[in-house]
């Protein structure tokens, strides 16, 4: 007997001889599809029943006794091809240039992989056209669900995306959608928070530099940019700004470089803000004594600054829990459900990058 025998002796029934040969014939898997048209489930619900994941005692037992009557066996190949779940759930976040979308990335999949789930990351580089098609690639590639950080606007495409596979939205919302679940970020407190602490300073000339102003302007935080410095009688300019280090930097250099600078700067990105630190070093001003700086996301190297940035927390923990719980919970159901949502508060922690707005006299013009 060869490692080749034993195969051919499972077909063996099934063979039969043709002009003195013996040629077997292929006995027809039941699909994981069939089975759950059999028992009225999604393919997903029926592949997780079949490994004793994320469903209830009844509907694994339901599932299990279909696929006895139907004489199922398992095929992990086939399986995707075959249109049951994949045991892949996709991750498509803006940017990974920004850091706080990395621990993003770290926190999903660690949730994912202890309910033995693989994630599949896609990086839309801040693009919203971009991550649209990334969301239809990995719908094509049959991910089980998707977890999203959107920098677009709602369309019909993300209407599209959102009806063929449990979609969870992390940040931001997508308006008119209806996907499985929604963690959001509650920015109007998170912004209106800031404000009120460099205002409090006595700062009274903000500039806010957001990824947002250009891919999706009518989102929530920088709308509630306008609401806040008017209740507090502030005096806020909002700045377009990419996601990353490396693209605030030059745009901070032209802020700063000069006697007409804002007192104080709002980053919508701690990844901005580091680019704001590197800019005031090359210039020669100091944080806070000439420039206040605060940021939004805490990313743990804000801490590690010096000095440390001032920044709104958004729990990356409780959040990466929260969406995959979500995910799991729409993955399992018996069809759609009404949309899951959780509202996150910010914590504004308030660091040494913020201080008392200098006094006119007293404030260091850049040496360039």
């Amino acid at each position: 007997m060869n490692r080749f025998s034993e195969p051919l002796q499972e077909y063996a029934a099934a063979s039969r001889s043709v002009n003195g040969y013996a040629r077997v014939v292929a006995r027809k898997r039941t699909t994981i599809r069939e089975l759950a048209e059999y028992t009225g489930l999604s393919p997903a619900a029926v592949s997780y029943a079949l490994r004793g994941l994320h469903v209830s005692s009844e509907t694994e037992r339901r599932v299990r006794e279909a696929a006895d009557e139907l004489g199922y066996e398992a095929d992990p190949i086939a399986r995707a091809l075959a249109g049951g779940a994949t045991g892949v759930v996709g991750l498509l976040v803006g940017s990974l240039s920004d850091f706080w979308n990395q621990e993003l990335v770290r926190a999903v999949q660690r949730e994912l992989y202890g309910v033995a789930l693989s994630t599949l990351v896609a990086d839309a580089d801040g693009l919203p056209a971009r991550e649209l098609e990334l969301g239809r690639r990995l719908v094509d590639q049959r991910v089980d669900g998707l977890v999203v950080v959107p920098i677009g606007p709602a369309s019909g495409d993300w209407a599209a995306i959102v009806r063929q596979v449990p979609t969870v939205t992390i940040g931001d919302a997508l308006p008119g959608m209806a996907p499985a679940g929604e963690v959001v970020f509650d920015n109007e407190q998170g912004v209106l928070q800031s404000l009120r602490h460099l205002g409090a300073l006595g700062h009274h000339r903000v500039t806010v530099l957001s990824w947002a102003v250009e891919t999706s302007p009518d989102r929530e935080a920088e709308r509630a940019v306008a609401g806040s410095a008017a209740a507090l009688g502030l005096d806020c300019s909002v700045v377009p700004c990419a996601y990353s280090l490396n693209a605030s930097r030059p745009l901070a250099l032209e802020l700063l470089d000069g006697g007409n600078r804002p007192t104080a700067i709002l980053c919508m990105s701690d990844s901005i803000a580091y680019g704001v630190y590197a800019a005031c070093a090359e210039l020669g001003l100091s944080i806070p004594g000439d420039v206040a700086v605060a940021g939004f996301g805490d990313h743990p190297i804000s801490r590690l600054l010096s000095p440390p940035l001032t920044s709104t927390v958004w729990d990356v923990e409780q959040v990466a829990e929260q969406a995959t719980g979500f995910l799991l919970r729409a993955i399992a159901a018996d069809g759609p459900q009404q949309t899951l949502r959780e509202v996150i508060a910010p914590v504004l922690a308030a660091r040494d990058s913020t201080g008392p707005e200098p006094a006119e006299g007293h404030r260091v013009s850049s040496p360039r």
